[in-house]
């Protein structure tokens, strides 16, 4: 178990952006073999956004960025190091985070990506707490951002409903009060990683005739397997987060899962005994946009002014790794 100190990370500001373009299930029925009942009954998705021809990854995170610092009344110059969790990055290389760094015209600032699934905005949050705690940044802008679609097989009826495009973005700095994190709890298992996986365009399957032939390219999933892994696993990183946070499960006001597909969020919800009510869902409008999921529900909640100063927030996910982790945060 990590030892925590008294010193924590805030937010100090949210931002998002979702591309214009809607995709309801009545447009995917035209596209696939399935039905809005179909996909809302099993995933409890109406509808996604997809990111336009010209829109790269790093387009979304650096409007969801722009919003986030605008959010803290900061400008570019004010920030000393950019994270940028995601799994469809612009190019292999450079990184998205080096994109996203020119676009801002942000100096010669460090600037990375975190490649952790779905859980990579929870890895971008612990990792992102070390540096600043131990006076490597001051300042981090921290960006969760995805154009899954590019990854999507629109001829696999169970993956193609799934899954959208979207950033969202934190600013984080020391907390000079009580808000801020209060713990954390991260893990993964390399074993299981062929269970949700993009199999070519790597080292290991270079691209070639062969593998675009074969739609390796693509996202796979096996859905039921990974269904099983992420309700037990999100689970036990919540009650392991607050554990070390020593919070009662009683004392949450919000939690957030990353929004994969409703049966799991409900699920998770259930597990940690949480009313419905206080489990926040967009889902519904959005689908799985991956990193993307938690940054902007934080966005949207913090606009609507659903939260409140003290409020306790649990951030929970789980992704391709497969990698889990969770956070206790205090509003």
């Amino acid at each position: 178990m990590v030892k925590r100190t008294e010193r924590k990370i805030k937010i100090a500001g949210t931002g998002m952006y979702v591309p214009d373009k809607v995709l309801t299930n009545a447009d995917l029925q035209k596209i696939v073999d399935t039905t809005d009942e179909w996909i809302v009954t099993r995933t409890g998705i109406r509808e996604r956004r997809i990111a336009a021809k010209e829109q790269a990854t790093s387009d979304l995170a650096l409007l969801a960025a722009r919003r986030a610092l605008k959010s803290a009344h900061l400008e570019p110059a004010d920030i000393d190091l950019i994270m940028v969790a995601n799994n469809t990055p612009d190019t292999p290389f450079p990184s998205t985070a080096c994109w996203v760094q020119a676009g801002l015209k942000a100096g010669q600032i460090p600037a990375f990506d975190v490649v952790g699934g779905c859980t990579g905005f929870i890895y971008g949050l612990i990792v992102a707490e070390g540096l600043i705690l131990s006076g490597t940044a001051r300042r981090i802008l921290l960006i969760g951002a995805e154009t899954l679609s590019r990854i999507t097989n629109w001829e696999d009826r169970n993956t193609c409903v799934l899954f959208g495009d979207g950033a969202g973005a934190v600013l984080l700095e020391e907390s000079k009060d009580d808000s801020g994190l209060l713990s954390h709890f991260w893990q993964a298992d390399g074993n299981l990683g062929p269970l949700l996986i993009q199999p070519a365009g790597g080292s290991r399957l270079p691209a070639c005739h062969d593998t675009v032939a074969k739609r390796q390219h693509f996202l796979h999933m096996k859905g039921n397997e990974v269904f099983k892994h992420a309700v037990k696993r999100m689970g036990e990183a919540a009650q392991e987060a607050l554990k070390r946070a020593g919070i009662k499960k009683e004392d949450i006001n919000w939690f957030i899962p990353h929004q994969a597909n409703i049966r799991i969020i409900e699920a998770a919800g259930e597990r940690l005994n949480v009313p419905r009510e206080k489990v926040y869902v967009n889902v519904n409008r959005y689908g799985n946009v991956s990193v993307a999921c938690i940054p902007i529900a934080l966005d949207e909640m913090r606009q609507a002014g659903q939260l409140k100063k003290g409020d306790i927030i649990v951030l929970d996910a789980f992704g391709a790794g497969f990698t889990w982790g969770a956070v206790v945060y205090r509003w």
